[in-house]
């Protein structure tokens, strides 16, 4: 087979690096079109996730590539994305007008989970995503404080089923919408999965790359439920180094992995912590605990979150941290983590179900 001028181009662009995700272009399966006309080169790069904060720096280094390894005077490069549907658990179909379920699981509560489900699902949509968050703890329901919106923004057009609210460019839905937030949900088993069943399914979601599922804490009826019922294409493990909540988060994601849903890596939350005053670093919970779960598991570690004060007033306030301050350290470091959450996921077997319209033969 001849090696054209295209293919030696595009073997030297695939090799360049992508900004957090720890891939290449060519370990990313990204798509590399690349059109010749005299001495430059116009390149399109085609993602498999959204890369809306690192297109300028990852078009940048290609066209450089280009310059110091050929003999042309430079690239024309377009970085773009298109996220596919991904597999999910055998014996389910994948949720209508949703094409990838992620839910963010911890073991425990007290981690901080719903507040990076939350900044990492307004991540993904910074990044240039259709997202959107469904808060799956009935008992304690704490998306609607976060994104700032109330039950009163609730719609549903036809009586049986409920329009998702939007806040901060993402959608969402929550038990926290339908009760007054003092009101204690004193509810069994069973009336929880029938509520849970009607957020997840009777909710109209609009064309979403990425459904963000804020799981409860622990790995109980309700969470197994969810991970039996909801099509999931990968979890997320939260915790913090301590070492009482590496003990539980080991057993959310042993939980993930018994019912065959692949688990996309781990987020260490609260790793050290910066003093405002003096600006002294400590890391109060304890070192390395992410790192080593990540590592006996064999599932990546996404990111390091600090403990910051801003972090939480911004949730408390309706505008979580990469929305309130997206050029801060701590909303970097949630967008590297989505971002290479998202790219891993990318890399997973695609999901042809639904893909096609049923032939009906007559």
């Amino acid at each position: 087979m001849t090696v054209t001028a295209n293919d030696n181009i595009r073997s030297i662009v695939a090799g360049v690096a992508i900004p957090d995700t720890g891939l290449n272009l060519d370990a990313a399966h990204a798509r590399i079109d690349v059109d010749i006309a005299g001495d430059t080169a116009d390149i399109h790069i085609t993602l498999g996730f959204p890369s809306g904060g690192i297109a300028d720096e990852l078009a940048h280094s290609v066209a450089a590539r280009v310059s110091d390894e050929t003999n042309l005077s430079g690239a024309d490069v377009k970085v773009d994305w298109r996220v596919r549907p991904h597999a999910v658990q055998a014996s389910l179909d994948p949720l209508k007008n949703v094409r990838n379920v992620i839910a963010i699981g911890s073991g425990k509560g007290g981690v901080g989970k719903s507040t990076t489900a939350v900044n990492l699902a307004l991540a993904l949509a910074a990044e240039g995503g259709r997202v959107g968050v469904l808060d799956a703890d009935i008992y304690g329901p704490s998306q609607p404080r976060m994104l700032g919106v109330t039950g009163s923004d609730v719609e549903s057009r036809d009586g049986k089923t409920m329009e998702p609210v939007e806040a901060h460019g993402v959608q969402t839905v929550s038990m926290g919408f339908l009760v007054d937030e003092n009101q204690p949900m004193i509810w069994r088993g069973p009336m929880v999965t029938q509520a849970l069943n009607q957020l997840v399914f009777q909710t109209n979601w609009n064309d979403l790359d990425y459904l963000i599922v804020d799981l409860p804490p622990g790995t109980g009826d309700t969470q197994l439920t969810l991970t039996q019922k909801v099509p999931l294409a990968g979890a997320i493990i939260v915790t913090t180094p301590q070492d009482i909540a590496l003990l539980d988060a080991r057993k959310g994601l042993k939980m993930f992995e018994a019912v065959n849903v692949p688990v996309l890596g781990v987020i260490e939350n609260m790793s050290t912590h910066v003093c405002s005053q003096c600006g002294h670093e400590e890391p109060i919970f304890g070192e390395g605990g992410g790192d080593s779960l990540a590592e006996e598991s064999g599932v990546p570690l996404l990111g390091r979150l600090p403990l910051d004060i801003d972090i939480r007033r911004d949730a408390d306030g309706g505008a979580p941290t990469v929305v309130a301050k997206p050029d801060s350290a701590a909303a970097c470091a949630y967008r590297a983590a989505a971002r290479k959450a998202a790219a891993l996921l990318s890399l997973r077997k695609v999901e042809h179900k639904g893909a096609f319209p049923p032939v009906v033969v007559e």
